[in-house]
């Protein structure tokens, strides 16, 4: 018995495997820096500069184009959460422009990454309503609670897929638990709101 035929298939193989390495690799580190730029185009947001926002996100997309050429078949998971960190972004700037959400085919991303990246919008959202709330401004408050709540109904169907989409269900989960503490919170200004209208009425 002889292992000649065998070696010259296994060093392909060594070969084969040491690339799928370097590059899961290069794109752990590296797509750390898309996900660093979308975050602070979500801290751009909140705080209302949207110049900011939307050059960290342009940055953010040539990087992401730069690396998905990286991924291959084996290596798509890798890229799944900057991914997922564009679309929290550039959703979010939609939202706050009173665009159209993108489409997954528009932002050229995998469409698991697509769908957590919406749900993790949906907190986002959340965090603006009550700022809007402390800002007195409740009718933007109700704009994007209505979308936030929208957004989630749109997005439960998929905790079915929580084995193919990973992380899902506990996402729709949290998000269901968002909408509602954010639902009442949208409850409590109105009714507040109502109240001081009804008081200045009476002292006039």
């Amino acid at each position: 018995m002889s292992l000649k035929n065998i070696k010259p298939v296994l060093n392909n193989i060594a070969k084969s495997l040491s690339d799928v390495q370097d590059a899961r690799e290069f794109l752990l580190k590296n797509t750390r820096e898309v996900i660093i730029l979308a975050s602070r185009s979500i801290v751009s947001i909140h705080k209302g500069d949207m110049k900011s926002a939307k050059k960290n996100i342009k940055q953010a997309s040539t990087l992401l184009r730069k690396y998905q050429k990286k991924a291959t078949v084996d290596l798509r998971r890798y890229i799944i959460t900057p991914e997922q960190e564009f679309v929290e972004a550039v959703c979010l700037v939609a939202i706050v422009e009173r665009k159209e959400i993108p489409t997954d085919k528009k932002l050229n991303v995998l469409p698991e990454s697509y769908v957590l990246g919406l749900l993790d919008c949906i907190g986002e959202l959340k965090r603006m309503v009550f700022d809007k709330i402390r800002m007195d401004n409740i009718d933007e408050a109700i704009r994007v609670f209505e979308i936030m709540e929208n957004l989630y109904l749109c997005l439960y169907p998929f905790s079915m897929y929580d084995k193919v989409v990973k992380e899902a269900r506990k996402k729709i989960d949290v998000a269901r638990i968002l909408v509602e503490n954010t639902r009442a919170a949208i409850t409590e200004e109105r009714r507040r709101s109502e109240l001081i209208k009804t008081l200045n009425k009476f002292q006039k």
